[in-house]
């Protein structure tokens, strides 16, 4: 079990690493993104913007983009995808003060995500948030389609700036037209 250490100095704090992660944006025909509503959590405790895209940790040895297909099959059951593109680099966000030494068990000062952008080819029977696959606990109680533009407003304060980033980053370096 991983201890947490709200009690680190701001030195130590700075000190700590970025967790590495991916995340993967799904666009459907319609040129609208999956987006899932977050369980409730420490993380996310009295903010009402609980959407984000989906997104986990990398496996050690593990590829960046099979990690994105892998999350986004756990967390969302979608096996239906291609490629599109991967965003250049990572893109980081820190977590807000009172969270570092708290939340994603106290080890991470925020996260480092690679991104990948995915066509959505299958039907949405195909999505269950509910019930994920292979035993994984539901991360998601809600799931929805949305223009890009809109998700940063319905997102964790802590992520906002990632996301609009992000989003700047897929219109300059993509054909595909979101609603």
């Amino acid at each position: 079990m991983s201890k947490k250490r709200p009690d680190l100095t701001p030195e130590q704090k700075a000190a700590l690493p970025y967790r590495p992660c991916v995340g993967a944006i799904v666009v459907n025909r319609d040129g609208l993104v999956w987006v899932g509503r977050r369980l409730p959590n420490e993380e996310y405790t009295g903010d009402a913007r609980l959407w984000q895209f989906p997104q986990g940790g990398i496996d050690e040895g593990e590829d960046a983009e099979k990690a994105a297909r892998r999350e986004l099959y756990e967390e969302t059951s979608i096996r239906s995808v291609s490629l599109i593109t991967a965003v250049d680099g990572w893109l980081t966000y820190d977590l807000p003060e009172h969270l570092v030494g708290v939340a994603l068990k106290g080890k991470y000062r925020g996260q480092k995500q690679r991104w990948f952008l995915y066509g959505f080819e299958g039907e949405e029977t195909e999505i269950n948030v509910a019930a994920p696959p292979d035993g994984h606990d539901a991360e998601f109680d809600e799931w929805a389609w949305m223009a890009i533009e809109d998700v940063p407003a319905k997102a964790v304060a802590f992520k906002v700036d990632l996301y609009r980033t992000l989003i700047a980053h897929l219109r300059g370096e993509t054909a595909i037209r979101f609603s």
